[in-house]
């Protein structure tokens, strides 16, 4: 059962990742430019690779656990999106960030 929640963690990791190069990829001067850019294609293929990885988790891992899960996604991904991306970050998306938290780690106790 450990494999599987190494690759839903694994999974999560490299979804964060491929955010990260889509978002460093949108700032192309139209839609076709955006999408040839290596960043962008990088991140469409580690949002490829996640979801691979999410399936394999998902053979032992209940739905009901492994979904909410990858919503750790969410909170790493503001916390970077601020940090690399210059992105506001203030109370709101604190509070949200541990509402996000606490939501899992209750539906991983249960």
């Amino acid at each position: 059962m450990t494999i599987y929640y190494v690759a839903l963690g694994i999974g999560i990791l490299t979804g964060i990742g491929g955010q990260m190069l889509l978002k460093a990829g949108a700032d192309a001067p139209d839609f076709v430019s955006q999408l040839m850019r290596p960043s962008t294609i990088a991140g469409l293929a580690l949002y490829g690779s996640a979801a691979f990885l999410y399936i394999i988790a998902l053979r032992k891992i209940p739905v009901s656990v492994a979904f909410p899960s990858v919503s750790v996604s969410y909170a790493l991904v503001a916390v970077l999106g601020h940090f690399l991306f210059g992105e506001p970050f203030g109370l709101k998306q604190i509070g949200g960030i541990a509402l996000i938290m606490g939501g899992v780690v209750l539906i991983n106790q249960a």
